[in-house]
């Protein structure tokens, strides 16, 4: 599949829009993802939708914000980007971050969303132990006495030694204004949108998944008037690990 390109908010940003039939589906990935991790979702919907995937801004073939980004800028972004494919109304799914999009998204441009589902979500933070915050501090400490120790490296270039070495994943693998997008993204709930979502909900979760646990998933279903929660045999990327069942709920769920 052949990507194209267009203009939103000045930057270029990759995409999909293919499919048939006179309804839209537009689908959100996750953090550090891109349009080809959602393509098996796009192969369930292409006979009855037209379906828009994007690469978001700093993700695959999409240029990188101008300015530090928050979850609402995605969001505010999204409807954008609907607007440049004059796409009013649509069906949306999400995965990971891009459910965490959602949730403002759906909220603040109502009219626009028919139907949500949303596939083991972020949004609601992580509950914080002592070990957490026992963590977080030794990880601060250590941090202020590495780049004490390789001052003469200079400031900038200490730190960013140091977060080669010690940092998350996700955050290793980010760089420059996608790294202080990152650090302010995972550090936002969006719990207090979740009573506002007005259109019909389906969460998808993965039992084993360690990256936004069950228990997340559960948080959304109690806090969303109108959603129901699916768990399927897999992990953060359940639609993938338990593609069969996931394919029969998302059929049922967007049957009109």
């Amino acid at each position: 599949m052949l990507k194209k390109s267009c203009q939103i908010k000045g930057l270029n940003i990759a995409y999909v829009l293919e499919g048939q039939g006179d309804k839209y589906c537009v689908i959100a990935h996750g953090w550090g993802t891109n349009i080809e991790t959602m393509m098996g979702v796009y192969e369930l919907l292409k006979k009855d939708y037209r379906v828009l995937l994007y690469d978001a801004p700093g993700f695959g073939d999409s240029d990188e914000p101008k300015e530090v980004w928050g979850t609402e800028d995605y969001a505010d972004f999204l409807k954008d980007l609907c607007d440049a494919f004059q796409i009013s109304r649509a069906d949306f799914i999400g995965h990971s971050f891009g459910g965490k999009t959602l949730t403002i998204f759906s909220v603040k441009y109502p009219d626009r969303v028919n139907r949500l589902v949303l596939i083991d979500a972020s949004g609601v933070l992580p509950k914080r132990s002592l070990d957490y915050y026992f963590k977080v501090y030794s990880f601060k400490a250590m941090k202020k006495a590495y780049t004490f120790f390789h001052r003469s490296q200079g400031k900038e270039a200490a730190l960013e030694a140091f977060y080669k070495k010690f940092g998350s994943d996700d955050y290793q693998a980010a760089q420059g204004i996608m790294r202080k997008t990152f650090v302010k993204v995972v550090n936002e709930s969006t719990e207090d949108y979740f009573p506002k979502i007005s259109q019909p909900t389906l969460l998808i979760w993965g039992r084993e998944d360690d990256a936004t646990p069950l228990w997340m998933g559960k948080v959304f279903e109690e806090k969303i008037p109108d959603a129901g929660l699916v768990e399927l045999n897999g992990g953060h990327y359940s639609y993938v690990d338990d593609y069969g069942t996931f394919s029969a709920v998302i059929g049922s769920f967007l049957k009109d």
